[in-house]
């Protein structure tokens, strides 16, 4: 029977989450493969981030490549994948890619994916980690940042449960069982990027083989096979090799705990004691930690925008992450791709005018020139960034309102391939209601300007 108790402490080389600089991988990697549920062949393709990036996933296949910065808010399915959603974009059993990324130590890097799921390949993260040492990984000049939980987080669902507590470093203790008991394991183990890519990484996921026929039926593990899982029917373990581990199942169960943590959106310092975990409880502790760590940035004097936390020091260059970051807006409504200059009053921004973008279709077939209401809008979501970087310590998160627009002109036509570099500059702040000149240029030559007044108000939104 595979009903054992299998007890294993690994000691550390380093702490999984020491202070150190970010990372990144040195060059671009590509890996083919069938997905689990769906059944797709897909491509993932690791490129490297830039500091400040994290853990982006750009679906290619989608119009427009839109990119997603998943994390805890998003997840939306739980059952045996875990899957976010954002706007019109999904992405499903993210678990193992990001667990594979952050196990090794990578902070910022572009997952591009053909299709909403990643490769399942054997269905453990050891195929990821052997891509990432071939990318090879990249030390970058900013440190990344780690959480120490300040409080016990505990999250129970009838007999299961997973716990976090303060801790200087990253252990996680996990106890995997089923209802028939069929199994039983238990591991305590210190993680770091080695441990974890010597024994976690390797683990494969696994099914009891009572259960295949209602999970196809529900329109999973369309592309599953023994390739890429162990089932357990009764006494016996089927799989194309031997265990790879006593413990295999326990350890997979970790990776997972790793994979879904990442959505947190930090580096964390934790004990993580789980009985039985599931994508649903990690999902659910992944929510608390985040909440925990955006809460005590504001209580530090960061300030927090639409549940993401905003610090952009005076004179920074912002790129298209942090941009999101602070503004609410998505897809297709997105009219800022990359802040040159933020100072105090001022702000000097670009948008890369694509043939691309959505309204060409129809302003106008045949001769596509973008609308002036959409300059008008560039320039108020860039004059919005100033005062977003003027919110006080301690306050709650907070959005900008265009209010009104005067003197507007329109001196020359914007059309596919210019760049539009959009200045403003604070004329009037009065409580919550701000003044600002701004101004669109192409090749140094003025094509628009306005003046527009605007609010910041609460956003409605808890961290």
């Amino acid at each position: 029977m595979l009903k054992s108790l299998a007890l294993h402490r690994a000691e550390p080389v380093n702490n999984y989450g020491r202070n150190m600089k970010q990372q990144t991988i040195e060059r671009e990697v590509s890996l083919k493969g069938k997905s689990l549920h769906t059944g797709q062949d897909v491509t993932l393709t690791l490129r490297p981030g830039n500091i400040g990036t994290g853990i982006v996933f750009r679906r290619i296949d989608l119009f427009g490549k839109p990119e997603v910065r998943p994390s805890s808010d998003m997840v939306t399915e739980v059952e045996r994948k875990t899957t976010v959603s954002s706007d019109h974009i999904k992405l499903h059993t993210i678990e193992h890619i990001l667990s594979a990324l952050t196990g090794m130590g990578i902070d910022n890097c572009i997952v591009e994916l053909d299709a909403s799921e990643p490769p399942i390949v054997d269905g453990s993260a050891r195929p990821f980690t052997t891509l990432i040492r071939q990318a090879g990984i990249v030390t970058q000049g900013q440190d990344a940042e780690t959480f120490t939980l300040t409080a016990p987080i505990t999250i129970n669902e009838g007999s299961r449960s997973i716990v976090a507590l303060p801790h200087d470093g990253f252990r996680v203790t996990c106890t995997s069982a089923d209802d028939r008991g069929i199994h039983t394991q238990h591991l305590t183990i210190d993680l770091d990027p080695e441990t974890y890519e010597a024994q976690i990484a390797p683990a494969r996921t696994f099914t009891i083989y009572e259960d295949i026929e209602e999970l196809l039926k529900k329109g999973l593990i369309q592309g599953g096979s023994l390739d890429s899982a162990i089932v357990l029917k009764g006494d016996k373990v089927i799989t194309k090799e031997p265990l790879r581990f006593k413990e295999e199942l326990v350890r997979h169960k970790i990776l997972d705990i790793v994979g879904d943590l990442t959505l947190a959106g930090v580096r964390i310092k934790a004990h993580i004691i789980a009985v039985r975990p599931g994508h649903s409880l990690n999902a659910r502790l992944g929510a608390a930690i985040r909440k925990q760590w955006l809460e005590s940035k504001t209580s530090k004097g960061k300030a927090k925008v639409a549940n993401v936390s905003v610090d952009t020091p005076v004179g920074n260059e912002l790129n298209i992450r942090q941009i999101l970051n602070a503004l609410p807006h998505r897809y297709p409504f997105v009219m800022v791709d990359r802040v040159l200059k933020l100072e105090a009053e001022s702000i000097v921004a670009i948008k890369n005018v694509t043939i691309n973008e959505p309204y060409f279709q129809g302003h106008f077939p045949g001769q596509p020139v973008m609308p002036g209401v959409l300059q008008v809008e560039a320039m108020a979501q860039v004059a919005g960034l100033i005062m977003l970087n003027k919110v006080q310590a301690g306050d709650s998160p907070k959005v900008v309102f265009f209010m009104s627009a005067d003197k507007v002109k329109f001196r020359k036509a914007v059309t596919p391939g210019d760049t539009l570099e959009i200045r403003a500059k604070l004329t009037k702040v009065r409580g919550k209601i701000a003044c600002a000149q701004c101004e669109c240029l192409v090749a140094g030559e003025t094509v628009s300007s306005a003046d527009l007044m605007f609010t910041v108000a609460d956003s409605g939104t808890e961290g």
